[in-house]
């Protein structure tokens, strides 16, 4: 027994110092790349800086803001820290900030010579995205004990394979599609071990979240032949076919990529749960057979699909409400709001995205009754030899 323990342990460390491995080399390999120029940015950079003092300020009787203001900063990084540089802040929605004494902001700066232009390009915000990226990573674990710091590698794991793996081998030009797909397969065998470990349960897991994110992929290759609604219709087109032109991007496979990585998640939720649920269904009844089974797991993914099943849709309307509104306040004509490419590339992601949450369901209890009942069979015929 002690042997056997002791083999298992062994074994899950191998695992896990391959996984490991490959992932390091993932990165070393992939992060030596010399990336194309696309802009002169000779003398530009983005440094820190402090709103000290306001000189002239653009605010309105009627309270809206007009023009730029003229404010004075304190520079916190870059060539210039330590010193108050006058500088300019627009007042657009996209660019600029309404500047305060005290505030901190992101100020563009360009130096030739003895020439220095500075404007403000946003608010500071770093500070704020890390300290709530921390919160929810200390709330998840506060809350979910190890199970939520097993989450919370994941989640780390994950983000770094999509900017360390995913955004490397797209940009060398390799299909975003079937890069997405190994990207889905890695992380999603990462987490279903860190928060499973080495069991059946996380097989079961991670065979149903594969199938289901296929699925998925499969049901938008499908919807995109028979509507014409392709990754060369989205919004930022032309800007993509500059990189098309340039390093070779397969910039038409993006969207289908990005619905898998959107789809993961959701599909990861489902095929745990069903997983889990039959396993202690097996464990606590082992006299079940492989079709009882069958319909107790069926029965639990159909109580999943209910609520999971509108995940992605609500998701993806929720991200397309500007442009609903939009559509709504033109009065556009039905027919042309139903063909337009917006709304055909966010029901082609909803809908495609459901339909591997939904089939990820039958997949994921079949397998799992498979292999459960099939090593329940085999110690059975163990213990009669």
């Amino acid at each position: 027994m002690i042997a056997e323990q002791i083999k298992r342990h062994i074994g899950k460390l191998i695992i896990t110092a391959l996984i490991l491995v490959i992932s390091a080399g993932f990165v070393i390999r992939l992060g030596g790349i010399t990336k194309t120029e696309l802009i002169n940015r000779t003398g530009q950079t983005f440094e820190t800086g402090v709103v000290v003092e306001i000189l002239q300020d653009n605010l309105q009787p009627n309270g809206t803001r007009v023009g730029q203001q003229t404010v004075v900063v304190h520079m916190t990084s870059g060539e210039k820290e330590g010193e108050d540089l006058v500088t300019t802040s627009n007042s657009g929605f996209l660019f600029g900030a309404p500047c305060e004494t005290g505030m901190k902001v992101v100020v563009m700066q360009s130096i030739a010579g003895d020439t220095v232009i500075n404007t403000v390009y946003s608010p500071d915000r770093t500070a704020v995205i890390i300290g709530f990226a921390l919160l929810y990573i200390a709330a998840l674990c506060l809350v979910g004990g190890m199970k939520g710091v097993r989450g919370a590698l994941g989640l780390i794991y994950t983000f770094a394979a999509i900017i360390f793996v995913y955004l490397p081998l797209v940009y060398l030009g390799y299909s975003p599609f079937w890069v997405s797909v190994l990207i889905c397969i890695i992380t999603t065998l990462v987490t279903m071990l860190l928060i499973g470990g080495f069991a059946r349960k996380t097989i079961c897991a991670t065979l149903g979240t594969i199938a289901g994110v296929i699925i998925a992929g499969a049901t938008a290759a499908i919807f995109s032949n028979m509507t014409g609604v392709t990754g060369w219709n989205v919004s930022d087109i032309e800007s993509l076919m500059t990189l098309q032109q340039v390093n070779g991007i397969q910039v038409g496979g993006l969207l289908f990529s990005g619905l898998l990585i959107s789809a993961l998640g959701a599909v990861m939720d489902v095929a745990m749960s069903i997983s889990s649920s039959m396993q202690e269904l097996c464990d606590q009844n082992p006299s079940m057979s492989r079709m009882e089974l069958m319909r107790a797991g069926m029965r639990v993914g159909r109580d999943m699909m209910g609520t999971d099943s509108n995940t992605l849709i609500l998701a993806f309307a929720g991200s397309s409400l500007s442009m609903l509104v939009l559509d709504y306040a033109y009065d556009l004509p039905y027919l042309q709001v139903i063909n337009s490419n917006n709304i055909g590339i966010a029901l082609m992601q909803g809908l495609s995205g459901s339909f591997g949450i939904v089939l990820s369901v039958p997949a994921t209890v079949v397998m799992a009754a498979y292999i459960y009942k099939l090593e329940k069979k085999t110690e059975s015929s163990d213990t009669l030899a």
